[in-house]
């Protein structure tokens, strides 16, 4: 029988949960080992390390938050496209949609 190798990704949530904790912050993405957890913002938050965090160092909070921001406002919803989206940005999705529902 083979068995699969223990992958130091599943212990994250822990790192996370701690770091968040220790940062004043209260995570919302779920708890350690909870069958339930938001797959969606996982996915979400890895997408974010990838292109974003685990690019460079840095220096204060301050640049990270505007970092952050930045990568939101200007690339995530209005240049990124989305697969869950038909291939359109959230802010397509969202003006598409929002010419489309009724006017109450």
């Amino acid at each position: 029988m083979l068995q699969r190798p223990v992958e130091p990704r599943q212990f994250t949530s822990w790192t996370f949960t701690r770091r968040a904790k220790e940062s004043g912050l209260l995570p919302s993405t779920g708890s350690i080992g909870d069958c339930y957890d938001n797959a969606m913002i996982e996915s979400f938050w890895g997408r974010v390390r990838t292109e974003l965090l685990d690019r460079r160092r840095w220096r204060t909070r301050l640049e990270l938050a505007n970092a952050l921001f930045e990568y939101l406002e200007m690339f995530h919803n209005r240049r990124r496209r989305h697969t869950a989206l038909g291939m359109l940005t959230p802010i397509e999705y969202e003006l598409r949609h929002a010419r489309i529902a009724p006017v109450a």
